[in-house]
């Protein structure tokens, strides 16, 4: 029985052993980045939601969630990154979304920077990033814990919505400030128009490569929506530049060109400035509870 027991602890210990260095092979034991760059708001505040924000070194130019990034360096926007300010941080990770990229991560590569990209188009991508920053940062409960929570907003506002009458919803994400040129619309493919239908609209703009497209004002009328929502983030910036001016923009007053179309006549065009709406992170189950509000304020109001 001795001899027995013997061999049982080394069977043990050979298995302690082979499953350690599974783990080492598969990444699992190495020490978690404590210097973490992030070059899009919407990994930002999903590094903050998997609680890993004390280890973020530097934000990007258009990061404001949480606010504690104002005292953090920026390195550039989403397009062209300081690669060298980047690299003088010693990061140990940087963490980019899938549309900057093909922008920046050859250049990183080339100075053996370690990098993740995650997905940022639609819903599931969302939930996706989560998992993935979690799992990168070593933060893999938090980030389940925060899918979970996201998750069961958007179906509780689906549960909602189910049985309403679907009003046809124009999202327009661009446009030239001041006026209804260069217009921008959420088509099928973005997580936006996902948010639409689960906040009990139909989203009407044609399916675009990227989920997002240019239309015109005729285009507009044609559509004829019940509902514009004018989330456009360049006319949000501008208005804070110019506010105190006089030069700055009244959404409403700017729609009104086109009287002919069913949501101007009805007064449903709503200008929605919160950045945080278009940025592909957990905030899209405040976003959904938003929309939900505006499209059907009968069952949302309270």
């Amino acid at each position: 029985s001795t001899q027995v027991l013997e061999y049982s602890r080394i069977l043990i210990s050979l298995l302690f052993l082979l499953l350690g260095g599974l783990a080492f092979v598969q990444g699992q034991v190495e020490p978690p980045p404590e210097r973490i760059i992030s070059l899009s708001p919407s990994i930002t505040e999903i590094l903050y939601g998997v609680g890993a924000f004390d280890r973020v070194v530097a934000v990007s130019d258009y990061c404001e969630y949480p606010s504690e990034v104002e005292k953090l360096p920026r390195v550039g926007a989403w397009m062209n990154t300081n690669i060298e300010q980047v690299a003088s941080l010693e990061p140990d990770l940087i963490i980019m979304n899938d549309a900057q990229a093909p922008f920046i991560q050859d250049r990183l590569d080339a100075l053996g920077l370690a990098s993740l990209v995650v997905p940022s188009q639609t819903l599931a991508d969302i939930f996706k990033a989560i998992e993935t920053i979690g799992r990168a940062v070593s933060n893999v409960e938090e980030a389940k814990l925060l899918a979970s929570a996201t998750r069961g907003i958007l179906e509780e506002v689906r549960d909602k919505t189910k049985g309403l009458r679907r009003p046809r919803v124009l999202t327009v994400v661009d446009r030239l400030p001041g006026t209804l040129r260069d217009l921008y619309v959420a088509t099928q493919g973005s997580y936006l128009t996902e948010v639409i239908e689960i906040a009990g609209g139909s989203p009407i703009a044609p399916s675009a490569a990227m989920g997002y497209t240019r239309i015109s004002t005729e285009a507009v009328i044609a559509y004829d929506p019940d509902v514009i929502l004018d989330i456009a983030q360049t006319v949000s910036n501008a208005v804070t530049l110019l506010r105190g001016s006089g030069l700055e923009e009244d959404p409403i007053a700017v729609w009104s060109e086109l009287s002919d179309v069913k949501a101007v006549q009805d007064e449903r065009v709503y200008p929605l400035s919160n950045k945080l709406i278009v940025h592909p992170s957990q905030f899209v189950g405040d976003t959904v509870v938003r929309i939900a509000r505006i499209l059907h304020p009968e069952v949302f109001e309270n």
